[in-house]
């Protein structure tokens, strides 16, 4: 995996142009003129041309009537099916050329998506806002999926050229210069990937390398097929290309549970050996974090550094759905799961990872799902009561706020931002933003009343309840509707939940995040009156404990020795106010 094999490269002499294309009889290089591409072995066309600079553009013609772009373009000025321009990588003149990263303990995540983080939806828009986000307690952005996608518009997810960002946000230098500017600031920045499928429109791999896919089918399209070595390599170069080239500090595997991982070698295995390597030959901090909801514990392991085949983290989707449930009393889908006992789930989120850990899954029609996970470290579980998909996966794209008691919102922060799991935080939440975040994408044809159609089928109910007030996810307005409202933060209510925000994570940076190495769970008991409570072993010795009533009446505090300082909550003596939430620190 050392030598790329993907994409085209720029040589003392001009280009070499390579595609792999073992479907196709004759596959010719369109320049200015046609080139006859040599067939090599096990499919590979291949040709060297002098004189080709940074900024040509180019396509391939496939046995002489189907004109495709290349699968690992590195740019697509005329989006998904517009020729593909050859990319200088090394270029870029760095600033920051001597930032490693940051080690995993200090992240505190803030999900985002570019073309709707700020009004102008541009890289480059974003890096005024970095100083923000830094002076908020950030340290680390997640950008949504970046690789280009048909339209002018979408979440990322339907992403068909995984190598090109999409020319909706910027070019490529625009993209490196939102980075570096981080990088400058002391922030990492992460980069959500999508490896279980390809985009519904602009893919031609199947014309030409059917063999990129199996006959198992994804919720989203054909599943890919990883056991072939090509193909296989096509993801993991990938990888290796957005921290190497675009210097990102980590990714996020989306969905790897809708992974076809066939074979004796799990590909997640040889992409996180792969990339430990990258880690280790450049003394950078590099971390691996999988969305999975197989809850397979056994792929997780937060103190691998350089990872060495495991993932740092997963989102913690269990934790999640049981703070949902405790806070809106919704039970549709995956929320029935959490119906019996939403504080005690949130409880055993707290004291031991997962919810669940190989319990029946109702909203799996009663398959085990999950795996012991309570000897893993605190940190390979990222927390959050909002993201992307808990927002947006809904009718109205509508956020907690609008359905939630602000202060049991603000009771719910206060445990997740202070417990020795990662944060994470969905773009706006940290000001209580109301601001929908619909699903968008800027499809046209059969494909667009296909999406539409789906979402009618999805959401009945909420067509049939709201009519016309449900968001069309092809019109321009719905993705202008998801567009931050930045003067909200001049609200008494913004900078009320702000300053809340930056005061929690102030205390997290001086007082947990010194004492996450070696972290270990330790117990967590919830009672039918509302009462939480949790503590867990510091790697420093001391012992973090919790004590949070989550219930709208007074409760009465309970008996623990809560010995050593209090450093979040106010001191009310033997009873606790309605959805208060105190912190301490010191010996047990």
């Amino acid at each position: 995996m050392n030598e790329r094999q993907f994409g085209t490269r720029l040589t003392a002499e001009g280009a070499s142009f390579r595609l792999w294309a073992p479907a196709a009889r004759r596959v010719d290089l369109l320049l200015e003129k046609s080139h006859a591409m040599r067939r090599g072995d096990d499919g590979w066309f291949f040709v060297d041309v002098p004189g080709v600079q940074a900024g040509t553009r180019y396509k391939f013609r496939i046995d002489g009537d189907t004109d495709v772009p290349d699968p690992a373009s590195a740019f697509q000025p005329d989006d998904v099916s517009g020729p593909s321009e050859v990319i200088d990588q090394a270029s870029y003149p760095w600033r920051a050329a001597d930032w490693r990263g940051r080690p995993w303990p200090e992240t505190v995540l803030l999900e985002t998506h570019v073309g709707t983080f700020t009004k102008e939806g541009t890289y480059r828009a974003m890096i005024g806002k970095l100083d923000y986000l830094v002076a908020s307690g950030i340290t680390a952005v997640e950008l949504m999926p970046l690789a280009d996608f048909a339209g002018a518009r979408n979440w990322g997810y339907d992403g068909v050229l995984w190598y090109a960002p999409d020319s909706a946000y910027g070019r490529p230098d625009d993209l490196k210069a939102l980075i570096d500017a981080a990088h400058l600031r002391g922030l990492m920045v992460f980069l959500d990937v999508v490896y279980n499928h390809f985009g519904p429109e602009g893919n031609y791999l199947g014309r030409y390398a059917p063999s990129f896919f199996t006959e198992a089918q994804t919720p989203w399209g054909s599943a890919i097929d990883y056991r072939v070595p090509e193909v296989r390599a096509f993801a993991i170069e990938n990888a290796l290309y957005w921290l190497r080239d675009y210097r990102f500090d980590g990714l996020r595997l989306d969905a790897v549970h809708s992974i076809a991982e066939l074979g004796e070698i799990p590909m997640l295995r040889d992409l996180s050996v792969a990339v430990g390597r990258l880690a280790a030959e450049t003394g950078r901090h590099i971390h691996l974090v999988l969305e999975n909801d197989d809850n397979a514990a056994s792929l997780l392991n937060a103190g691998e550094d350089p990872p060495r085949g495991k993932y740092r983290a997963q989102w913690n989707d269990d934790y999640h759905h049981a703070w949902h449930v405790l806070l809106t009393a919704e039970s549709h889908g995956y929320y029935r799961d959490y119906q019996r006992s939403p504080l005690k789930d949130i409880g055993r989120a707290l004291g031991s990872g997962f919810v669940y850990q190989g319990e029946a899954s109702a909203h799996r029609d009663g398959q085990l799902r999950g795996e012991p996970s309570g000897e893993l470290s605190p940190t390979a579980f990222v927390n959050f009561l909002q993201n992307h998909d808990q927002i947006g996966n809904r009718a109205l794209g509508d956020r907690l706020e609008s359905m939630a008691d602000p202060r049991a919102i603000e009771a719910a922060l206060a445990i997740t931002l202070l417990a020795p799991m990662i944060p994470m935080l969905f773009m706006g939440e940290e000001w209580g933003s109301t601001q929908p975040f619909p699903f968008f994408c800027d499809f046209r044809g059969d494909l667009a009343a296909a999406v539409r159609r789906g979402r009618h089928r999805e959401f009945a109910g909420a067509y049939a309840k709201y009519g016309n007030e449900v968001p069309d996810p092809l019109e321009e307005s719905t993705f202008r509707s998801a567009v931050l409202d930045w003067d909200a933060l001049d609200e008494t209510a913004g900078k009320k939940r702000l300053a809340l925000v930056r005061e929690l994570l102030a205390i997290r940076r001086r007082e947990i995040v010194p004492r996450l190495a070696g972290t270990a769970f330790g117990h967590a008991q919830a009672a039918e009156n509302g009462l939480l409570t949790a503590h867990w072993r510091m790697g420093d010795g001391a012992t973090l404990l919790l004590t949070a009533n989550l219930s709208d009446g007074e409760a009465t505090r309970p008996s623990r020795k809560t010995d050593g300082r209090q450093i979040w909550g106010t001191d009310s003596g033997k009873t606790m106010p309605p959805l208060s939430v105190f912190w301490h620190l010191g010996a047990r």
